[in-house]
């Protein structure tokens, strides 16, 4: 079994260690991103009203793949408590936050998640899972698609390539063909059918140090691969960059590319992609209970900036609107390009 970065116990493994290779040194760093939007003549990131609550169940995962930005994998033991989920329950119950975006990890490997997914359903929330397909297919949760069908839950599934040997490398052996056979499973429930009542989404990020090229002519020549090879329908596809976090980030410093790859992200700075990212709508909380502007700055440990408003036991949400968004070199991730998010590209292409 591969091993996260925590149980190699590499440096990297904390949020410090990333930010000091992030940040550099004042003659190496390179811009600085909140310059570059000055520059811009954009205003610093704040955020706008609340879309979505995206719930870290936990780092527990059933592969440990290449790029995961959160260090998950089946050697981790850090999972979502019952009293922190029904802290994020009640925020719900108060709240009208309208969607509701679990991830991990694996987030179905958490003992809560399909308790979670029930209540939020009988609040009337849209649930996403945000799916690695494997896990569908794992003893103990072979039953988890019926579940999801039944419960109305959209599927957010990663397929980085539809590629036998593109996903294997970065996801690890196998992983395709038990993807495949997920996918299969979730067609036949329904799901990514042309009535639209189950969507399932495919997610897609590059294999290496590169952009995503256009959403659209991707998401033309997945519909087209998956579906003549294998009979594999879906909703969309969606585009995600890799940013340089975690083992990602662990790689690119390991092949001596991170210069070159932070170059790239620099340089392809758009404008148009930092009006729409997803900090400016998203509250994202972690396993402990502890808010974020984003799952990437949960990984990096740079809370939100609203005073004492650091957890979701603390949810006020006048302090959290309006909010300054914590910002730093990753960030060039998200606005490079057509731009990047958890709903995929930015920019319409």
């Amino acid at each position: 079994m591969t091993l996260t970065l925590l149980r190699q116990g590499s440096p990297l493994a904390t949020g410090l260690a990333q930010l000091q290779i992030l940040n550099g040194t004042q003659e190496s760093a390179g811009p600085q991103f909140d310059h570059v939007l000055k520059d811009h003549r954009i205003e610093p990131l704040r955020a706008s009203s609340l879309q979505s609550l995206q719930i870290n169940l936990g780092k527990l995962c059933n592969q440990t793949c290449s790029h995961c930005h959160v260090d998950a994998g089946p050697d981790r033991r850090e999972i979502m408590t019952r009293e922190t989920a029904e802290a994020c329950l009640d925020v719900l119950r108060r709240h009208d936050i309208p969607l509701v975006d679990l991830t991990g990890g694996a987030p179905e490997m958490n003992p809560q998640f399909r308790w979670m997914v029930e209540e939020c359903r009988k609040l009337d929330r849209r649930v996403i899972d945000r799916c690695n397909l494997t896990i569908l297919t794992a003893p103990g949760f072979d039953d988890l698609p019926e579940f999801l069908a039944a419960n109305q839950v959209e599927v957010v599934a990663s397929l980085p390539c539809y590629l036998e040997e593109n996903t294997d490398r970065q996801r690890g052996d196998g992983v395709f063909q038990r993807s495949i056979q997920a996918l299969l499973r979730l067609n036949a429930l329904g799901y990514g059918q042309p009535d639209g009542r189950l969507p399932l989404t495919l997610v897609f990020n590059p294999v290496g140090p590169a952009l995503p090229p256009p959403q659209k002519s991707l998401e033309e020549a997945y519909r087209q691969q998956l579906f003549e090879r294998y009979g594999i329908v879906f909703t969309r596809l969606i585009t995600i960059t890799n940013l340089p976090v975690s083992r990602f980030l662990d790689e690119l410093v390991q092949t001596d590319r991170y210069e070159e790859y932070m170059a790239q992200l620099v340089a392809a700075f758009n404008p148009a992609a930092a009006d729409g990212v997803m900090c400016r709508t998203t509250l994202s909380v972690d396993w402990q209970g502890r808010l974020f502007d984003c799952d990437f700055n949960q990984m990096l440990d740079l809370p939100v900036a609203a005073g004492d408003v650091v957890n979701i036991r603390d949810f006020t949400p006048v302090r959290l609107e309006n909010r300054r968004i914590m910002t730093g070199r990753h960030c060039f991730g998200c606005t490079a390009g057509a731009g990047s998010s958890c709903q995929g590209q930015i920019v319409p292409s």
